[in-house]
This record gives structure tokens, C-alpha cells and sequence, in this order.
């Protein structure tokens, strides 16, 4: 058995793949592309979408209540695991450390609606957010599922520690989409 073998549990395939798409450029073309959604977001949501949420009748306007938690919410979730998976890559913590501390993001859970005369009733540009962040959820879950299924069946995760280095991020990011309520 090579090293490389013994480092993956004797499997070469995916997971190996994946530990270097989740290093490389296109990783950092995802955390950009996520990054920049989230700020995206918090403009409209704090800008123009609180204006266009004022001009709508009240099914729309809790329709839009209600999508636009899940966005945030989403985003928010989308957020903290490309943080975790950057402070990998940076060497601030270890895989094993963000495969636990991961399991507190929930990636899956969060769907929208995308038809009906409720989706329709909402703001254009608010359904391009949800549609763009629905993608970067599908691809950062594929990616997560690469990267953690396997260690998940051969390893056991290590507790996470309380010195963190990304909470800080983390909590920042909290504050910010605190301010949008």
C-alpha cells in the first residue's frame, strides 16, 4: 500500500480528486462567487428589496417574509462551510476539525419554491437570489459530500476545539445578517 493509499483508507478515487478541487483555483472561485452572493444579498435585502417588500399586497409580501429568511438562512449556512473548508485549505485547522465542526451546517434542509403564483408574486431580483444561491447550494453539497463521506465511514472526527480560528468569521457574519431584520 503507498502512502497516498494509506492517507485515504486505501481509496485513491474521488476523495482524492476532491481534496485538490476543494484546494485549488476553483475552490477559490467558489468562496468568491459565495462571498460575493452574500454581500449581494445583504445590499438588496437592506436596499432596494426593503422598498420593492413595501409596494407588495400581503400574500407577497409574507411570501417574501418568508423567502427571504430562507435565503439569509441559506447563505448564511453556505457561508460557514466555505469558511471552514478556506481555514483548511489555509492549514488554520484541520480537516478533521471542520469535518466536525460542519456537521453544525445544514446544507440540505433549505429549499424554495420555485413556481406557482407565489413565486411569481415575488421581486425579480429576489428570485434571481434564491435561484443563484439554490445552485451554490447544490455544489457546495456535491463538494461536501465528496470530501466528507468517506471520512465520515473510516475515521472517527475529532471534537472540535473552543480556539477556533474561524468563530471570529463566523460571528461576523452573524452580525452582519443581524442587521437586516
Amino acid at each position: 500500500m503507498t502512502e497516498d493509499t494509506k492517507k485515504t483508507g486505501g481509496h485513491l478515487g474521488a476523495v482524492q480528486i476532491a481534496h485538490h478541487l476543494a484546494s485549488s483555483d476553483n475552490f477559490q472561485n467558489l468562496f468568491q462567487e459565495g462571498m460575493s452572493l452574500v454581500e449581494e444579498t445583504a445590499i438588496y435585502l437592506d436596499g432596494n428589496g426593503r422598498e420593492e417588500a413595501k409596494q407588495l399586497p400581503r400574500p407577497a409580501s409574507l411570501a417574501y417574509a418568508t423567502e427571504s429568511m430562507r435565503l439569509t438562512t441559506r447563505l448564511m449556512q453556505l457561508a460557514s462551510w466555505l469558511l471552514l473548508q478556506r481555514a483548511v485549505n489555509e492549514g488554520e485547522m484541520s480537516r478533521e476539525q471542520a469535518g466536525s465542526d460542519k456537521n453544525k451546517v445544514r446544507l440540505e434542509k433549505l429549499s424554495s419554491p420555485s413556481t406557482g403564483a407565489t413565486w411569481d408574486g415575488l421581486p425579480e431580483t429576489l428570485r434571481d437570489l434564491i435561484d443563484r444561491s439554490t445552485r451554490m447550494q447544490a455544489r457546495v453539497v456535491h463538494l461536501d459530500k465528496m470530501l466528507y463521506r468517506k471520512d465520515a465511514e473510516e475515521e472517527e472526527i475529532e471534537p472540535a476545539t473552543n480556539d477556533n480560528p474561524v468563530a471570529s468569521q463566523i460571528n461576523q457574519l452573524h452580525a452582519a445578517f443581524g442587521k437586516l431584520g
